[in-house]
């Protein structure tokens, strides 16, 4: 039996899908080399679908292209996730309050929820954590909002990928996570997008707490 060859126009987004799913999940981890013709081999591809997902990832934040050192994962440090949550705390409270008093559906947080806590491994946890969110905001009303916290959604899945690897602190995101939930569905929508708030705000700090140097400066 022949296999199908994946058609021209898809080549691309089939590698990208491949090289997010492995940043994502730690397979791939900030700072390593990624190398078009080792690439190319795994995906059975060309090198030019490589080299065009890797572009578009290097749009969304994934990975860093540079002239001498190539292309890489994207490092994480206290300031990029500072930044990257900063617009999440701007954000997604206010679309999660708008997704509540919209009275959205709610099931896919609920069943992103149950899939992470019914994960067997860290990856799948940290995928289903990312749906999780995304279904928190997506039904907001104004598709504008949505796309503006979509374009931080991997840059935030890579952080949280990070913090876990150095500190897995699971069971308390997701225990806030249930209580975000709860709120939500009864039609707290203040309530929901405050602990949502607390719940974005309190995870970066404990991942990448201040230094005493830039307590002082505050």
């Amino acid at each position: 039996m022949t296999s199908v060859p994946i058609p021209i126009p898809s080549r691309t987004q089939f590698v990208l899908e491949g090289i997010k799913h492995r940043i994502l999940t730690g397979q791939l981890t900030p700072g390593q080399a990624l190398v078009e013709t080792e690439l190319a081999a795994q995906f059975g591809v060309s090198k030019t679908p490589v080299r065009e997902a890797l572009k578009t990832l290097a749009g969304t934040g994934l990975v860093v292209m540079n002239q001498y050192k190539g292309v890489t994962v994207r490092m994480v440090d206290a300031d990029m996730a500072r930044e990257v949550y900063d617009v999440r705390l701007l954000l997604e409270p206010e679309a999660l309050r708008r997704t509540v008093r919209r009275q959205a559906s709610l099931d896919a947080a609920r069943d992103a929820l149950t899939r992470a806590d019914d994960a067997s491994d860290t990856a799948e946890r940290s995928l289903s954590n990312r749906e999780f969110h995304r279904a928190l905001y997506v039904s907001c009303g104004n598709p504008l909002l949505g796309r503006m916290l979509d374009e931080v959604r991997d840059q935030a899945a890579l952080v949280s990928a990070v913090a876990w690897a150095a500190d897995p602190s699971w069971e308390r995101e997701a225990g806030e996570h249930r209580e975000i939930l709860c709120l939500a569905l009864d039609g707290d929508a203040d309530g929901a997008a405050r602990a949502l708030h607390a719940h974005i705000e309190s995870f970066v700090r404990r991942a990448f707490p201040e230094t005493q140097e830039e307590v002082g400066q505050e």
